[in-house]
């Protein structure tokens, strides 16, 4: 396989940490000599990194390459037309960079490719029998992101796996999401991962049905809600949980009652104190397209804008202040969807189930500096449509199952699969003549990993105060042969010895042959992280030589013809 020796190797590792450091994979990227900043979310790879990252590369294309995968190579600059075909050049947003060539024809960097890869198959493939088609390829992407952070996790140039299917029929197409699915299952089971998948908002990219796979770990930026009770699990903002409230007391009377400067929650706390968080109808107002939504759901919940996108069919837009005032007759703080108020008789009012069966609520009565008190849901609010609008929380019981509650924890999206129906191939003109002469759509599911966010991800998920911890699939090296002094004859001639026998089997080996301290060698041998340690030292003239796990940080002693034999036993119970 390969033998590198540390005096040749470029590694400048660092004490350190970095200033803009905030989360461990930052920190230790950097510090083990794998990364440099060139610019706010633009990175350079070093040695170390790209051994990783080919790694990684590798095991997601063996997978993909199991089911059928074909790789392929597509262009980075993507046209401005071919994204206003399907309406994602305006809706794709600053996140997308863009520049204009010498001819003043504008372009963007592809943060995505579904409108390439469609409008490549749109003239390429015209018959049902040439399908079901699987193309994928591991390229670079760039998303102009509002505040990189985090190192690579979250940066505007990044590695990813993208793969887009093509098929006759729905049936076909949800056979190979579900192959994928499984693909990425195996890919994350083969690096060592401890992950979810979890059902997910199909967001930009859009598609009816979508699944994420996050790696647990405390420093996630997902937040995900499971049941303790039944398999369900899913991204915060596409969990569905039930509120169950306490029984009601009877309905009073509706009332209206001034609220002078009422701004917020809190403020109409301070006039009335019964009226609880809980107890306040929250009333907002989006556009949704070019029709208002009036959107309620209890005071204690924050809106789940990509659930209500989902449901609205397109992302949601803001008003001002100023066409709230024109529209509603107040401005917000004060708003409301009583019924009698004439301003919402021509609105859509969308509520979140949670508030069915409600009684004595407080809520605004679309005039400046007044609301309600003794609302009743059923009695005096005008709704067109129940919806989950709120973000749900730890604590609710499962919407699915409906016996368990659901509970949370953080994690990083690694992959992303959707099912996309004929979404992108209906706008591009992607048709296929079927059985009986008729042309139709093909329909698309599309497939994401995020490569060079494995690497921090496997960081964050393992690591301790001495560094990090790889897993065997995707580590660098597997063995860091460490002699205390390379100018001690026998630690020199012992090493160059093992070095050879271990290349010989097959083994990836790291010779720390520097003319640095021992404390140098050790700290930096936790720092990046490599499965098993051979140091040689004193102990070497009693034949002996120690052996050091990585992960749990045991150390023994065994004799030297004995340790091709160990180190064999060791690589293989953890991971090959």
């Amino acid at each position: 396989m390969v033998c590198q020796y540390l005096s040749n190797y470029y590694l400048p590792t660092r004490k350190e940490d970095p200033r803009d450091a905030e989360i461990v994979s930052h920190r230790l990227m950097v510090r083990a000599g794998m990364i440099r900043k060139l610019s706010s979310g633009v990175y350079s790879f070093l040695p170390l990194a790209s051994r990783i990252q080919h790694k990684i590369d590798n095991i997601v294309r063996e997978e993909m390459d199991r089911i059928g995968g074909l790789e392929v190579k597509l262009p980075i600059i993507q046209p401005r037309e071919l994204w206003e075909k399907t309406g994602r050049w305006e809706l794709y947003g600053p996140e997308m960079m863009r520049f204009k060539d010498r001819r003043g024809a504008e372009y963007g960097l592809g943060p995505t490719h579904e409108e390439v890869i469609t409008d490549l198959l749109s003239y390429e493939v015209d018959s049902y029998r040439d399908c079901p088609l699987l193309f994928y390829q591991i390229a670079t992407k760039f998303r102009d992101e509002v505040r990189p952070r985090f190192g690579i996790m979250r940066s505007r140039e990044f590695s990813m796996k993208d793969a887009y299917s093509f098929h006759a029929d729905e049936e076909d197409a949800r056979k190979s999401y579900r192959e994928v699915e499984a693909a990425y299952c195996r890919i994350f089971d083969r690096i060592g991962f401890d992950y979810r998948k979890v059902e997910a908002a199909t967001g930009q990219i859009g598609g009816s049905l979508s699944h994420e796979f996050m790696v647990l770990a405390d420093t996630g930026e997902d937040l995900i809600l499971y049941c303790d009770s039944c398999s369900y699990a899913a991204n915060q903002e596409k969990a569905e949980g039930t509120v169950v409230m306490p029984e009601e007391e009877p309905a009073r009377e509706l009332e209206k009652f001034p609220t002078p400067g009422v701004k917020t929650i809190d403020d109409l706390i301070k006039i009335d104190s019964e009226a609880l968080p809980e107890r306040q109808v929250k009333t907002l107002v989006y556009r949704s397209g070019d029709r208002p939504l009036v959107l309620l759901l209890p005071g204690n919940y924050q809106l789940n804008e990509a659930a209500v996108e989902e449901q609205a069919g397109g992302p949601l837009s803001e008003y001002s202040e100023a066409e709230i005032k024109q529209l509603m007759g107040a401005y917000p703080g004060s708003l409301g969807a009583v019924k009698q108020d004439a301003a919402i008789k021509n609105l859509q009012v969308w509520a979140d189930p949670s508030l069915k069966g409600r009684s004595n609520l407080y809520t605004g009565a679309n005039i400046d500096g007044y609301h309600y008190r003794g609302v009743d849901v059923g009695r005096d609010l005008k709704i067109d449509r129940w919806c989950q609008l709120r973000v749900s929380i730890a604590g609710e019981q499962c919407g699915r199952c409906g016996n368990g509650k659901l509970q949370e924890q953080r994690g990083i999206e690694v992959g992303h699969i959707f099912y996309l129906g004929d979404r992108y191939s209906r706008s591009l003109d992607a048709d296929i003549t079927m059985d009986d002469g008729q042309k139709k759509p093909m329909i698309m599911g599309c497939y994401g990993i995020g490569t060079s966010r494995i690497m921090a991800a496997a960081i964050e998920q393992s690591h301790d105060d001495n560094g990090i911890i790889w897993p065997r699939s995707i580590a660098p090296f597997d063995i860091y042969i460490l002699p205390i002094s390379w100018a001690n004859d026998q630690q020199r001639k012992q090493a160059e010895e093992f070095a050879r026998i271990f290349e010989k089997q097959g083994y990836e080996v790291l010779v720390d042959d520097r003319d640095v301290s021992p404390g140098v060698k050790f700290n930096d041998s936790e720092l990046i992280g490599i499965p098993l340690r051979i140091t040689l030292g004193r102990a070497l003239e009693q034949g002996l030589v120690e052996l050091t796990d990585r992960a749990t940080g045991s150390t023994r002693e065994i004799p030297v013809e004995q340790c091709l034999e160990q180190v064999e036993v060791y690589l293989t119970e953890n991971g090959g």
